[in-house]
This record gives structure tokens, C-alpha cells and sequence, in this order.
């Protein structure tokens, strides 16, 4: 039976002593159609390995309904890797962070608002329990000591960053254990004291997660592990974006050389990334340090393969690094999957969203301004409506704790709008007549990492006029995850530019004789989300740093295409650009 051990400070697999060389690439990141394409450019680079988180909003997106086809399917992800002579190493723990929305955590789970998260809590074990229930045995043939590539599992994810509750540890623990999961298991943290104290778990292997400064982060390990092997979990070689900051890249030069000094204390490794991919859809995570910082669409993460899949600097500096190491054959890639600039696509047909409601949402009445996850849903946006008696003047509208991008209407015209960082008021004047008073707001993705990831989204404490909250609402879920029913008109060459500020669904088609890859373009475009043959491709914003979305060919079909773009403030033109290359900032 092959199985990956400890033995003093070394791994061993089937009798020899391994050095893990891995790259981490997430199944639900990448169309299925290249997953084969990146493991092998994984294995060419010279790793033995290939780590993928598990994203459980992926498997259960509602409640009870499970999902593992399309992105979902792990089991193919693995096999595949399995084929091509890789290990795998899984991280199935209920919490990911990945930048990937509210860590890997479903949004239902908010809904239970005295449900506590990570933690010894017997309502969210229960969540826990029948999701390992649908996971752990689908993957329990792959195990390598049921003959498959899976070589070591992680019991839960930076743990020491957010809590010390070792009877929450040790259940998930002897949850995966007494599931089959009878591989090697391990924790990751940081190389900090905090860290490992509440991270650790009594019988299992502690691994360290840090960019640079390898011995020293070994130093700290070895205070608190003093035996066992060495390896960094999580090698930072890149790092992500957030809207409205800068774009993030480390030289090729500096990576290869930290790499070079992990090697040479011995350790195995894990390169986070090898190749990051997109959050599609609405999936992109946010950080909440010192404000809340929603990620981009992109995660590129600037590491060794390119978004798109391509050969990067760094991938060639660290093969470099590897054959000093490890023997490595001629450098054998796949051909380059094909890049084209498809030209300019007119968006011909426009419908509002205010038009459209009846189309995409049932109202729901309620005294209070609920949030998303009391009304059952997850992702996308969120609409409020309600009527606001006058006279009256001198006051603000002021919403409170919105998350995360509100856009205002009264009578049906943008006033303005309050954002999660710049929260300021609106200054209303009613008519004695009152109001229509409509509230859109946009859930820009759930914080994944620290103190403050329970994080429910739309309006999530109230709105007030001044300090008098308003009552009786009608909400709308906008979820946006069907567009097919929309009533689409034509729209008139002199129309595009007239609809600043109104919130609307445009659509347009172009032809595809050979499918490529290819990158969107969306100078004139504010800010929204756009759609591909009914494909959420995720968000885009001028503010950058992207500024192009990755469109990979499998998502095209040959003839003609359906682009949709939900478009929040109007645009200054009726076209977008598919070009053959990239622009993050």
C-alpha cells in the first residue's frame, strides 16, 4: 500500500525519501477544458506535485444541493493529475481563504445569525458534517492508499490566524479520520508564536506558509515542531489585487532566490500559485485590515503561469532552480493555446433593470431592510424599495452599515451613491407629495481572511432619514445568475450615451470561425458585470487596476456569441474590444 510518512525529517513514499515539489492550481479557478493543459506545463517546470484547495460554496451552493460537475469537478481534476504521474495534495477544510469569497464558506450559513463560524459550535459542525459527508467519500478512492495520487490532506486552513479552539481542531480531525481519510494530514500557519499555539493539532504534522525569509521561518517551526520535515505550504511567489489599489508583482529574480534558500535548508515546497486563474462569476473574496478591500476578477496572482496559462519570467527562473536539485528532462510544453483579438463587438439591444424586475425577482415585504442571507440569497445585488412621506427638509439619507456599494433613486433617478469605505450621507428634501425612494446594492464579495469574515451583505442594520429608521420595504434578490427571460430592445445608435446613470442589461453577438482565447476590453464602461453565452464572467470597474476580463475559447462557441453586460451607470459608447491580450493594471 503506498502511503506518504513521516520518518525523522523526511517524507517517505514507497520506501524512498521524497521532496515535495508542488504547485498549487484550484480546479474551480480554471475551465475544465484546461485543467490537463496546466497540469502538464506543472509537471514540465519540474514539480512531482500539484495542492488545490476545496471550495465548499462551489459544492454546496444552496443548502442540501450539492454540485460536483462543470468547475465543481474535483474528482475528474484529480484523476487527471493522476494520469500524468502527479501527487496530489487536497485541502479540504471547511474554510479556504484562496481570496475566494467568505473563504470557501457558503453565504447560507449567515442566515443563522447565532451560528458561530470556525469553532467548536454544534449548528455549524452539523453544516460540516453532512458537507464531509458528500466530500470525503467521493475522494477517498483517489487516497493513495487506495492506489490514487492524493498523498496528504489539511485538516483546517490558517487556523492560528483566527482562533485557538483545539476541540474544533481535533473534530475535524477525527471527522476525516473516521471518513477514510487515512492519508497523511497536516496544518498550515504562519511562522508566527500566536499562530502556531492556535493553528497546531496534537499528532499531526504543522507546516509554515511565508514569501521570503525561509530560515527564519523554519527557526520559529522547529520551536514548537522539533522534528519532522520541513516544507512551506504556501510559498507567496506573487500576490492579488484589489480594486482601486495598484497592480501587485514580485521580480522573477527575487523568487527564485528564495526558492533557492528553502531548498537549500532541505525543505519541500509549495508554490502559492502556480497558476492563480479567475474568480468567475461572483466569486472574488475581500480583505477588512484597516477597510474593506473587495478582490478583483483577475487572479493572476503574477506568478509562474500567466492568467491565461502562459509561461511567465518566474517559470523559467524557478525550473532553473529546480534542476539544480532535482534531474529534469528537456523542457517539453504543450502548444500554446491561441490567443486572437476577435475586433470590436456593438452591443445592439439594451433593456433597464428597472424594467426588468418582474422578470428577474418576486418581491418580498418586510418591516425592516433585510440582508441578503435572511432572504436567500447569496451573491449578486440587492434591491429596496419603499415610499417616504413629506414635506420635509434638512435631512440625510444615511444607510446603515451598507455592504458593500449602494446606488440611490428617488422617483426613478440616480441621486448618488454610499459606499461600504465612504459611507457619507445623501442629503434628501421631500416633496409634500413623499417619494419613491430605491435603494441598489451590490455585494462586492465576503471577507475571507481574519476577525471580521462574518460578513452578511445589502443593508444590514437599517436606513434612516436623519435618525428616524424607515419601515415597510419591498425587496428584490437579484441574484443575476439567469438573464434568459429579459425583454430586450433595440437600441438606437444616438441612445447608448443617453442612459447615464441607469442601471441596464446590454446585449450584442459577434462570430467566431476558430475559437481562441481572448480578452475583453471595456474603455467607455464603468462598472458591472459581464456575461459570455450565459457565462458569469465576473466584475469590472474603471477604477482598475484590470481593466481587460479573461474570456477563455472553451466558453465560446463556434458562429455567434451572446455578450450581456449589466452595466450600473450607463456608458459613454455601445462597443467593447476583444483583443489578444491582457491589461491588469
Amino acid at each position: 500500500m503506498a502511503e506518504l510518512k513521516v520518518q525523522g525529517n523526511d517524507f517517505v513514499y514507497e520506501g524512498s525519501p521524497l521532496r515535495i515539489l508542488s504547485g498549487s492550481i484550484h480546479y474551480f479557478r480554471v475551465v475544465p477544458e484546461y485543467w490537463r493543459d496546466r497540469l502538464l506545463k506543472l509537471k514540465a517546470c519540474g514539480f512531482n506535485t500539484v495542492e488545490t484547495y476545496v471550495a465548499w460554496n462551489v459544492h454546496e451552493p444552496e443548502e442540501g444541493k450539492f454540485v460536483f460537475e462543470g468547475l465543481g469537478d474535483i474528482e475528474r481534476f484529480i484523476e487527471t493529475a493522476g494520469e500524468l504521474g502527479l501527487h496530489v495534495i487536497v485541502r479540504p477544510s471547511p474554510y479556504i481563504c484562496a481570496e475566494w469569497e467568505f473563504g470557501g464558506l457558503p453565504a447560507w450559513l449567515l442566515a443563522d445569525s447565532s451560528m458561530r463560524l470556525r469553532c467548536f459550535d454544534q449548528d455549524y459542525l452539523k453544516k460540516v458534517d453532512r458537507y464531509f459527508d458528500e466530500l470525503l467519500p467521493r475522494l477517498k478512492p483517489l487516497l493513495c492508499t487506495n492506489g490514487g495520487p492524493i498523498i496528504a490532506m489539511q485538516i483546517e486552513n490558517e487556523y492560528g490566524s483566527y482562533g485557538n479552539d483545539k476541540q474544533y481542531l481535533n473534530y475535524l480531525k477525527e471527522g476525516m479520520i473516521s471518513r477514510g481519510m487515512d492519508v497523511l494530514l497536516f496544518t498550515s500557519d504562519g511562522p508566527e508564536d500566536h499562530m502556531l499555539q492556535g493553528g497546531m493539532v496534537d499528532g499531526v504534522l504543522e507546516t509554515v506558509n511565508f514569501g521570503s525569509r525561509a530560515k527564519e521561518a523554519f527557526e520559529k517551526l522547529r520551536e514548537y515542531q522539533p522534528e519532522g520535515p520541513l516544507i512551506c505550504m504556501e510559498f507567496w511567489n506573487g500576490w492579488f489585487d484589489h480594486w482601486m489599489e495598484e497592480h501587485q508583482s514580485r521580480p522573477a529574480d527575487d523568487v527564485a532566490e528564495a526558492l533557492d534558500e528553502m531548498l537549500r535548508e532541505g525543505a519541500s515546497v509549495n508554490f502559492y500559485m502556480f497558476h492563480g486563474g479567475t474568480n468567475f462569476g461572483f466569486y472574488n473574496g475581500a480583505n477588512h485590515i484597516q477597510r474593506y478591500e473587495p478582490t478583483v476578477t483577475s487572479y493572476d496572482y503574477d506568478t509562474l503561469l500567466s492568467e491565461a496559462g502562459d509561461p511567465t519570467p518566474k517559470f523559467y527562473a524557478v525550473r532553473e532552480i529546480l534542476s539544480r536539485y532535482t534531474g529534469l528532462p528537456e523542457l517539453d510544453l504543450p502548444e500554446p493555446i491561441r490567443k486572437k483579438a476577435y475586433g470590436d463587438v456593438k452591443m445592439t439591444e439594451q433593456v433597464e433593470l428597472f424594467a426588468s424586475l418582474e422578470k428577474l425577482s418576486e418581491p418580498i415585504r418586510r418591516a425592516c431592510p433585510e440582508p441578503m442571507e435572511r432572504v436567500g440569497q447569496s451573491y449578486g445585488f440587492i434591491l429596496y424599495s419603499t415610499r417616504i412621506s413629506g414635506p420635509r427638509k434638512g435631512f440625510e439619507l444615511v444607510l446603515q452599515d451598507v455592504r458593500d456599494r449602494a446606488l440611490i433613486f428617488v422617483d426613478g433617478k440616480y441621486v448618488g451613491t454610499v459606499e461600504r469605505w465612504n459611507p457619507a450621507g445623501i442629503p434628501l428634501e421631500i416633496p409634500a407629495e413623499g417619494l419613491q425612494l430605491d435603494v441598489l446594492v451590490e455585494n462586492m464579495g465576503r471577507v475571507n481572511y481574519g476577525p471580521l469574515m462574518r460578513d452578511p451583505k445589502g443593508i444590514t442594520e437599517g436606513i434612516r432619514l436623519g435618525n428616524q429608521f424607515l419601515y415597510d420595504w419591498t425587496i428584490r434578490p437579484l441574484p443575476l445568475n439567469d438573464l434568459s427571460d429579459l425583454s430586450f430592445a433595440p437600441l438606437r445608435e444616438d441612445e447608448a450615451s443617453a442612459q447615464e446613470e441607469t442601471p441596464a442589461f446590454y446585449k450584442g453577438t459577434f462570430e467566431v470561425n476558430e475559437k481562441a482565447d481572448t480578452f475583453i476590453r471595456l474603455d467607455g464602461w464603468k462598472k458591472g458585470v459581464v456575461y459570455v453565452n450565459g457565462f458569469n464572467l465576473g466584475r469590472y470597474w474603471e477604477v482598475g487596476p484590470q481593466q481587460t476580463l479573461y474570456l477563455p475559447a472553451p466558453l465560446l462557441q463556434e458562429g455567434s456569441n451572446e455578450l450581456v453586460i449589466f452595466e450600473l451607470h450607463g456608458t459613454s459608447t455601445a462597443m467593447i474590444s476583444l483583443v489578444d491580450a491582457p491589461d491588469l493594471g
